[in-house]
Order: structure tokens, then sequence, then C-alpha cells
């Protein structure tokens, strides 16, 4: 008999997850919770995705727990302790929780202990990079004292993760150092090229990076930026609010860290506010920087 899934968050990372899992050898079935499915606005189209993607749809989060012998939280970094504390209060005892959040170790460790009160067996993950172009093959590094054991099922289902540590936290400072660079790098080069463009040096400012960094296609990777950006600043932006978090933990102050999360949060409102209404992926890195300018 295989087993049954539950799905905390179903949004971008939830729904990859669900429907890649879902015809794995080994699992049943997989139900899946978010609290956009009571929304009274948009809870039934929001359902109604979730059932053509073949999940079960819960109807809160004791249902999305009744029976599920791994719950994986995929949700904003701001709700993973929230999460964790509420599936404490309706999981069975000898469930896993795979923790997929963008949290800092003191966090993922918070999170563990309340579960552990209620008897389920927490792993945290750090993923190691963005979702979609990978799916579930997406690289994880998972810590805690069932890390070993849960990394070799996750692979029986097509997935890459590796255990690195029996102890907490280790694979969220992992995790959590690398996103300060990598958010780092969007939010600088999101403000550089903004700028360049503002005062008509883009060429010559690029043409220098690309002769310190010739590996590097700037303007790609500046698209690339933009977009993703534009799309998840506000997820991103709670990303390095942990960070920041994490930053402290480790005892110095996060100077750094707070202006990414500040950029991201920035970008993430004039993307509200409708300021790059049209833009997608496919557009250049100009258009987003043009769409910036104008709204100021």
């Amino acid at each position: 008999m295989g087993m049954t899934l539950g799905i905390i968050g179903y949004g971008e990372v939830g729904g990859i997850f669900g429907r890649g899992l879902l015809r794995q050898a080994g699992i049943d079935g997989i139900r899946a919770w978010d609290l956009r499915f009571a929304d009274p606005a948009a809870g039934a189209s929001a359902r109604a995705a979730a059932e053509a993607d073949g999940m079960r749809v819960a109807d809160g989060m004791a249902g999305v727990c009744a029976d599920a012998g791994l719950l994986i939280s995929a949700v904003t970094a701001s709700n993973t302790f929230a999460v964790a504390e509420e599936a404490a209060r309706h999981a069975r005892a000898g469930t896993r929780f795979l923790d997929l959040n963008s949290a800092s170790p003191g966090t993922k460790q918070r999170a563990a202990e309340v579960l552990k009160a209620a008897g389920v067996d927490y792993v945290e993950a750090g993923v190691m990079t963005s979702v979609p172009p990978y799916g579930i093959r997406v690289p994880m590094l998972l810590g805690g004292a069932q890390a070993e054991a849960l990394a070799a099922t996750l692979a029986g289902w097509g997935m890459d993760a590796r255990a690195v540590s029996e102890q907490l936290g280790v694979a969220s400072a992992i995790k959590m150092s690398r996103s300060i660079m990598i958010k780092g790098l969007e939010a600088l080069v999101i403000e550089s090229f903004t700028t360049a463009r503002r005062y008509g040096v883009e060429a010559q400012v690029l043409a220098t990076l690309k002769e310190t960094f010739p590996q590097i296609d700037w303007p790609q990777q500046g698209a690339y930026f933009f977009s993703r950006v534009v799309q998840h600043g506000k997820r991103r932006a709670e990303e390095m609010r942990e960070s920041a978090r994490t930053v402290r933990e480790a005892g110095f102050e996060p100077i750094m860290t707070a202006a990414i999360a500040s950029k991201q949060d920035w970008v993430a409102q004039q993307a509200r506010a409708g300021v790059f209404e049209g833009l997608d992926g496919k557009s250049a890195w100009e258009a987003y920087a043009d769409r910036l300018i104008g709204a100021q």
C-alpha cells in the first residue's frame, strides 16, 4: 500500500510538487490545502485548478493532515512557523513533515520543536535554486534526524534531495546564506541597470560588466532578474527578512540583507500598482527599467 501526501500551500511551488509527484510509484494520492481555497472571491477557482491537477482538495489543515504519511509545507517564509504550529494540532504521530520554506535556522528549529511535541518527525529542506526550471528535480539539502531516510524516499520518487546534517539549521543556513547573494544580485542589477538607463549610459555600463565578467550574458541575466522580482518580489522580500533573521542569529547586523528586502518589496509594490502590466518573462530588461523610470 502506498503513501498519501499532504501539501500545505498550493501556490507555484506546491503546485509543481503536487503535479510532479502525483503519479510517482508508492504515492496513493495527494491532498492539498491553501488559504486561497477559503477565499470567498477566488476560492472556487483555486480549488477547481487544484482538482484539475488531480489533487484531493482538503477543507482545512485537519483535512490535509488526516491520513498523510508525509506533509510538505510550501508556504511563504513569514508563515513557516504558524503553519508548523497549526499542523502540530492535527497531524498524526509518526507523520513526517518536510519544510520547504525559506526560513532562518532559528525559525526552522522552533517549528521542529512544536511538531516534535506532537510526535511528528520534522525535516528541513533548503531548496537551492528556482523551482520551475527543475520541477521536482530541484536540488534540495535536507537536515534533521530523519533527513537521511527521507532523502532515500524522495530519491525513489525522482527527486534530487541530499541529507547534509542531522542537526537542524545547517541546511537552512546554507540556503539563506546563498539567498542573500542571489537576491542581492537581483536587487543590485535592478538598481544599477535602471539608474544607468535613466542617465542613458546603459551600453557603457554593460560593456564594462561584460569585460569584468565575460561569462555572464548581462542583458539576458538582467531580463531574468527583473521578471522574477516583478513576479515574486513580495515572496522574495519575505525570504530576505528571514535571511536578515539568519544574519542576526549569527550575531551580525543585517545591513545589506535588510536593504535587499526593501528593494525587493519596493519592486513588488510597483508591480501591484500595475507599473509592469503587459510585460512577461520574454520582455527585455530595458522594458522593465523604462516602466520604473516612467513611474517616478
